[in-house]
């Protein structure tokens, strides 16, 4: 293969390559809003609970047994960091606000879609792979309204409140290495904490929650409902493909929306 033959197929993949992720960024938005459209829809409310429930309440026990040892590892490295400055009497900020800002929304939504997202993707797949989704439009129900916007919702509820609860547990896991352990005074450490973080710093992490539920629900629920439209696979192969693909997707995406986010709030 000569060198124009090379560059021109070199060209036409890069083309298609971006056309193809055009394409599907275009209908995940189109599925998004369509689907957010019907959460308002009266009937939907008793749906939106049991999803709260499933997303928010039977996930709070793993993200905040994540975010008790997070902050306990937090507060043990910088302790000894700090100490080597003479500023141990800090790490109630550091700890706090490392939490607040970053990790507890970040780690948040990758333990929720891990639990959760990948779920919702293999569980919308099945239904579509058994064809459950086209008894529904045969029905004249709306898929998306029965399926896919109450998870929209209850993401939108279940993140913000499971990133406090990961902060709050994180912040008493940096008491328990650093007071406890450490010996630092127990009201330095909360003074610190109390001084150290402002409305701001909490409306940052509660803005990066609310982003990364859009995400999550809106990619793990497009890739279940689009599994029969896979060109690598189909039936029960293509529905562990579309959880792998959903886990996968919405965890980079939530490190690459961790840094717009920041890069705009800051």
């Amino acid at each position: 293969m000569d060198k124009e033959a090379f560059l021109d197929s070199l060209v036409n993949f890069l083309g298609r390559t971006a056309i193809r992720w055009v394409s599907e960024l275009g209908a995940m938005m189109l599925f998004l809003l369509r689907a957010f459209l019907m959460v308002f829809h009266p009937k939907q409310f008793p749906i939106i609970a049991h999803q709260v429930y499933f997303i928010g309440a039977r996930s709070a026990t793993i993200v905040m047994l994540v975010g008790l040892f997070t902050g306990m590892v937090l507060g043990l490295q910088l302790f000894h960091t700090l100490v080597k400055f003479g500023s141990a009497g800090v790490l109630g900020t550091a700890v706090a606000l490392s939490l607040i800002r970053e990790l507890g929304p970040v780690l948040t939504a990758i333990m929720i879609t891990a639990r959760a997202g990948s779920s919702m993707a293999a569980e919308i797949g099945i239904q579509r792979i058994s064809e459950q989704i086209d008894a529904l439009d045969t029905m004249r129900i709306d898929p998306l309204r029965y399926l896919v916007s109450p998870r929209v919702a209850a993401s939108i509820i279940s993140f913000p409140l499971l990133t406090a609860f990961f902060d709050l547990v994180g912040i008493l896991g940096g008491f328990i290495t650093g007071v406890m352990m450490m010996g630092l005074n127990a009201g330095t450490y909360f003074y610190r904490v109390r001084t150290g973080v402002e409305l701001e710093d909490i409306t940052g992490g509660f803005v990066k929650a609310l982003v990364f539920a859009v995400l999550v629900s809106m990619i793990c629920c497009f890739q279940g409902y689009y599994t029969h439209m896979r060109r690598d696979s189909y039936g029960a192969k293509a529905v562990g493909l579309s959880t792998t693909s959903a886990v996968v997707l919405s965890c980079v995406l939530i490190l690459v929306a961790d840094y717009v986010v920041t890069s705009l709030l800051l």
